[in-house]
């Protein structure tokens, strides 16, 4: 059974999101974007997915304005996939984004463009999730790197 868990404290963010990050090489090759995001997310909302005592994926949440918020980075460990953690994760997300007023959630990930195999299956996620692809920002972060940015809406009619 997976339980989603909200963190709190800054250095427990920071290790979950190093410790699984580094773990998904495929999707996170570049040490340098580690460090980054590991520091990054200490100030962001933070839900961990843990199956019994053991952590096997979070999410991290950026608040751009009062209208939109952005799923900074989210993976969950290989061996997990394909078993709705994901989906929880984002459930989570939006719930607490929800609860926060905002419209609009976004992501940013690896474009088509980019001809890398294990970005399809992300990218498909993110479309059964119900983002929908916005704009391809081609040097957002650098030109092997193209950059699909996403949204989906937050408000329930």
């Amino acid at each position: 059974m997976i339980e989603i868990k909200e963190i709190l404290i800054p250095d427990e963010k920071s290790e979950i999101c190093n410790s699984i990050l580094s773990a998904l090489p495929t999707w996170f090759g570049n040490d340098e974007s580690i460090i980054d995001y590991t520091n990054k997310v200490k100030q962001m909302p933070f839900f961990a997915a843990y199956a019994k005592d053991s952590v096997v994926g979070f999410i991290a949440i950026k608040f751009h304005n009062e209208y939109t918020a952005e799923v900074c980075v989210i993976g969950i460990l290989e061996a997990y996939h394909r078993q709705g953690i994901g989906k929880m994760l984002i459930e989570s997300c939006e719930s607490y984004c929800r609860a926060s007023q905002k419209t609009f959630l976004t992501v940013k990930t690896l474009d088509v463009s980019a001809n890398y195999e294990p970005y399809d299956g992300t990218r498909n996620f993110y479309l059964k999730m119900g983002f929908l692809p916005l704009e391809v920002f081609p040097l957002h972060w650098d030109k092997d790197n193209p950059c699909l940015f996403m949204v989906r809406t937050l408000i329930t009619s």
